[in-house]
């Protein structure tokens, strides 16, 4: 227990400071009514302005100590949303469910499907798709840390929902069961062999493909959760689809190394981004337009947002900002990108957002 004390104290520590006031920026809206909800959560969404007439959706999972107002303005997800025409979906956790405000990725009433905050977040995303006429082929999610743990969670339950996820400073599926097994597993240990994490998700439903694709993303410093659970959800998903042990391409990204396993056609399943010296957060390049610095989210160079969004083809192409690395194409006045900008009453937007910014009367 004092392992336990000892890690909720550097949390809290470093929750402290200027993240405080990240979500008097908040652009999110609250989403009601979703159902019976087991798992006691709360969520927000957010709809740009331009939203497609069926947008994909994002499901984006908040770490411990996080709210997903500071979430959104720090990860740049509303903000490319807004460029792109997707909708995004925020699942809440409660203090009451976790006091730290940790999603319970290690408790089996809440991991198993059609039960707890499984569940809960699975009856979020059938009200946004109905509601908001999400296209049923284009649902994705993300979290970091406790939430990139749920969303390995979702993943294992629901793949029939998703196209694709991505994982960032997470654990593989099923792995603990109480809490000091989930300590446990962040520091490294007790971690199964690749073919029972691979049981592990074949027996989480009576899914049998095609499998949601699926990136991972890690530092290689992060002493919060151990680095070899990067390589066990690899491992977790690459049995899943079936895939060979070594990666059948190895290049660099952004000054990063990326991994790609793929199937016999050359398709993309499953990539493991490893993020040279990060610790424990999300990988940001504020440079690039998308992001904000902030406790768990990282300036490293690499945007991993905007590589996601490209990955699932939320994004039509990367752009290259000033210093040659890849990010997805910033966006202009109300952020819409340039290259959208092809009617009349879009210029005329364009125009008088830039006459209100240049007067200091928006952002």
């Amino acid at each position: 227990m004092r392992i336990l004390s000892d890690t909720f104290a550097q949390m809290t520590r470093l929750r402290t400071g200027k993240s405080e006031h990240l979500h008097s920026r908040n652009r999110l809206s609250t989403l009601t009514n979703f159902g019976s909800n087991p798992g006691a959560l709360k969520a927000k969404y957010y709809l740009p302005a331009n939203l497609a007439e069926k947008p994909a959706l994002v499901v984006v999972l908040h770490g411990c100590t996080q709210i997903p107002a500071d979430y959104d303005v720090c990860s740049g997800w509303s903000k490319l949303a807004d460029g792109h025409g997707f909708a995004l979906l925020y699942p809440q956790q409660m203090r009451d469910n976790n006091g730290n405000l940790c999603f319970n990725w290690f408790l089996p009433g809440d991991i198993r499907r059609e039960a707890g905050e499984a569940l809960s977040i699975r009856q979020m995303i059938q009200t946004m798709c109905s509601r908001h006429k999400v296209s049923s082929e284009r649902i994705y999610v993300t979290g970091l840390s406790a939430g990139g743990a749920m969303a390995n969670v979702l993943l294992s339950t629901y793949p029939e929902i998703f196209a694709g996820g991505a994982i960032i400073a997470g654990l593989p599926y099923a792995t603990a069961l109480t809490v000091s097994e989930a300590f446990e597993r962040m520091r490294g240990q007790g971690i199964p062999k690749p073919r029972e994490l691979r049981d592990k998700v074949l027996s989480a439903s009576s899914h049998s493909g095609p499998w949601p694709t699926l990136s991972v993303w890690h530092g290689t410093k992060d002493s919060t959760v151990a680095v070899v659970n990067a390589r066990a959800i690899v491992d977790q998903w690459r049995g899943v689809h079936d895939l060979g042990t070594e990666p059948a391409l190895t290049e660099t990204v952004d000054g990063q190394t990326r991994k790609i396993w793929k199937d016999n056609d050359g398709r993309e399943l499953v990539t493991l981004y490893s993020i040279q010296g990060m610790g424990h957060g999300l990988p940001l390049d504020v440079a690039s337009g998308y992001g904000k610095s902030g406790p768990y989210m990282l300036d490293v160079g690499i945007s991993s947002t905007a590589h996601i969004a490209h990955s699932w083809g939320l994004t039509r192409k990367l752009a290259r900002d000033r210093r040659g690395q890849s990010v997805a194409k910033a966006p202009s006045a109300y952020g819409l990108n340039a290259d959208l900008l092809s009617s009349p009453q879009d210029k005329i937007r364009k125009v008088i957002g830039d006459a209100l910014r240049s007067a200091g009367l928006t952002r």
